[in-house]
């Protein structure tokens, strides 16, 4: 549904936030200053090109990731920035097109950096003292108690720990794992050794963070370049009894080759994000022992999705000031295009 009419003392945004929506992404105070500073047209993503010339021609910024093409784009003289609040980058609209005219395309991802961060750390310790396991065998009676029940345990402190990617999740881990004094290496292609070093981690390469590892954080992006890029061997390269956390997208493992080695014994597992999501009731993952699960969780908290809202607003009031956004992470037009991370299908 759309407004047919577009008062003139006002901006124009054109609001198409699916999945999000607006009452998700803020809160109440956020939400009358949004309507208070602009004028609100709601469109159906799909629909954006069914607008009219008159809202086209007058929208200032988009809330949403909708798809687009030239010939839409071209209706549009006025647009500043398309504020990404699903977070992921997909190949649904003209980048060059977008960056050639000075459009911003910024996204709202970072604000799942700390929840995500906080609930992959929990998946470690879980793993590593076997906290799931002890409470349902506690549940059943047949607990083990005081050493008998530390068998498989072992420290985070002083772990050696592995970290692939290296982006806001990644920094955001790595000042959660600063506490436990690990030696932290990090695999990321797309950032200089420089970076990685002031940060207080080791740059390295992927063989060393798999086989030196007492665990995995995956955090890397899904690309173009490494889709499946984790698979049979990878796992085996592993330490034995070492444990992966899988916390950014499905699409960078070989889920087979991971349950695979999960059931052998290889390794032990953790994830939030699977092939399918929902997951199917009967797939095998479910029932697989050493495989702790999270339904896609880690990040989804109201306080999140609060944020989003905020970093919106205050990147608008900038730009409407002709000054470039900056609480948002802005597209790159080198590596936008290398995105290959699908829509969340549920918040």
């Amino acid at each position: 549904m759309t407004h047919a009419t577009v008062p003139a003392d006002r901006p124009l945004v054109i609001s198409a936030p699916e999945p999000r929506s607006l009452d998700l992404i803020f809160t109440d105070e956020a939400r009358r200053q949004l309507t208070d500073r602009y004028e609100i047209v709601e469109a159906d993503p799909e629909a954006i090109a069914a607008l009219d010339d008159a809202v086209l021609g007058k929208a200032r910024f988009i809330l949403g990731q909708p798809p687009l093409d030239a010939a839409t784009l071209a209706r549009m003289p006025q647009l500043r920035a398309i504020l990404n609040v699903e977070s992921n980058l997909i190949n649904n609209m003209p980048y060059e097109i977008l960056f050639a005219r000075g459009i911003h395309v910024v996204t709202t991802g970072q604000v799942f950096a700390e929840p995500v961060a906080e609930l992959g750390l929990a998946m470690a310790l879980s793993l590593f003292r076997g906290l799931v396991d002890a409470d349902l065998d506690f549940r059943e009676g047949r607990e083990l108690w005081g050493g008998e029940g530390n068998g498989g345990a072992r420290l985070l402190s002083g772990a050696e720990v592995g970290l692939i990617g290296f982006g806001d999740l990644g920094k955001a881990l790595n000042r959660l794992l600063t506490g436990f004094r690990t030696t932290t290496r990090v695999f990321d292609p797309w950032l200089p050794a420089s970076i990685l070093a002031d940060h207080g981690v080791t740059p390295a390469s992927l063989e060393t963070v798999l086989t030196k590892s007492d665990v995995v954080f995956v955090v890397a992006s899904v690309t173009s370049e490494n889709e499946g890029f984790l698979n049979a061997s990878a796992f085996a390269s592993m330490r034995r009894g070492a444990a992966l956390i899988l916390l950014s997208r499905a699409a960078v493992v070989n889920f087979d080759d991971l349950m695979a080695a999960v059931e052998s014994g290889q390794i032990r597992a953790a994830s939030d994000v699977f092939p399918e999501e929902p997951l199917p009731a009967d797939h095998p993952v479910r029932r697989l022992p050493g495989f702790l699960r999270s339904a896609h969780r880690a990040g989804a908290l109201d306080i999140a999705f609060k944020r989003m809202g905020d970093m919106v607003l205050e990147d608008m009031d900038l730009m409407d000031r002709d000054l470039p956004p900056m609480r948002c992470k802005r597209a790159e037009r080198e590596t936008v295009s290398r995105m290959r991370s699908k829509p969340v299908a549920v918040n």
